[in-house]
């Protein structure tokens, strides 16, 4: 059976921490990265300045194995940069304006290509441009369309991310931006069960920082899990791209929605270990893919 193929849109970037290490990062980017390490091939669509740091992103891309066929190139706007920021132990983002990820364009995708499924983030989409790109992309689709919600001050309006949830399958959101996005109170539960009405999902995943993360089916079906407890951690920046990325392997491999949930959870708190949204050693991932290959 050929593999499914995923299109995933958005941000690539730079972490800035204050120990002055740079890390790779953008959450559709750590998505497309953690794919690529679980086998899969994902079809990465963002854009980089002409400078060193897209130089640099593009040189990691290829030592990963990921195709940069669609790593446009923008002689006009730098490198996506974010300057990262620990408080109480949660990180706090400096996002800068118009970086080159804010204007991907649609004139360097191919018509012909089909995905099973379309990943997107809401960030890179605060642009027109690159807005209008994942228009594109969407009017020709026929698979599932999975928003991760990624909600920074100042670069969101409700406006725009309601039209994004209304085009959307399944959606990623935390605690925090449910919150935001419902305007009310109550238990999270009966929140989440109005949302996925509301945008006539068929999945809704919350993820809830320690607390763990609950999913909802269109059917009814809540699935909660907890994380590891007595964990070192080291930072959280990128915790909800790996959860993500290890749900789109389930949805990809056809796994259960319960062993879905209780792996990204597990793949999460192992990545919450490490400084940063990504890890390049191979051998970080190498025990998840045998217990997941020996399990299923």
């Amino acid at each position: 059976m050929a593999d499914k193929q995923i299109g995933i849109i958005g941000e690539v970037l730079f972490d800035a921490f204050p120990d002055g290490k740079q890390i790779l990062g953008g959450a559709p980017f750590n998505v497309a990265w953690h794919l690529q390490a679980f086998g899969r091939h994902p079809c990465f669509i963002s854009r980089v300045g002409d400078d060193a740091r897209g130089a640099s992103i593009r040189s990691a891309m290829l030592d990963w194995g990921m195709d940069t066929g669609l790593l446009q190139t923008d002689a006009e706007h730098p490198t996506g940069t974010v300057k990262i920021s620990i408080n109480n132990g949660e990180p706090d983002y400096d996002i800068l304006d118009n970086q080159a990820y804010d204007f991907i364009t649609s004139t360097q995708l191919d018509a012909r290509e089909h995905y099973d499924i379309i990943y997107h983030g809401t960030l890179a989409l605060r642009h027109v441009v690159s807005e209008q790109a994942l228009h594109d992309l969407k009017t020709r689709h026929t698979g599932i369309v999975f928003l991760d919600v990624n909600l920074r001050k100042p670069w969101w309006q409700a406006r725009q991310v309601s039209a994004w949830l209304a085009d959307a399958d399944m959606v990623k959101l935390n605690h925090d931006e449910l919150m935001l996005l419902t305007c009310r109170q109550g238990h999270i539960k009966d929140l989440m069960r109005s949302f996925l009405a509301e945008h006539c999902l068929q999945l809704l995943i919350v993820t809830r920082g320690s607390q763990g993360a609950i999913s909802l089916t269109d059917k009814g079906e809540f699935v909660e899990i907890t994380p590891i407890e007595h964990l070192t951690i080291v930072d959280t920046v990128g915790a909800g791209d790996a959860f993500a990325a290890v749900f789109l392997q389930g949805l990809l491999s056809g796994w259960p929605l319960p062993l879905t949930m209780s792996r990204a959870q597990d793949f999460a708190s192992a990545l919450v270990t490490r400084r940063g949204a990504t890890v390049s050693d191979l051998n970080f991932y190498h025990p998840f893919i045998v217990a997941w290959s020996t399990d299923s």
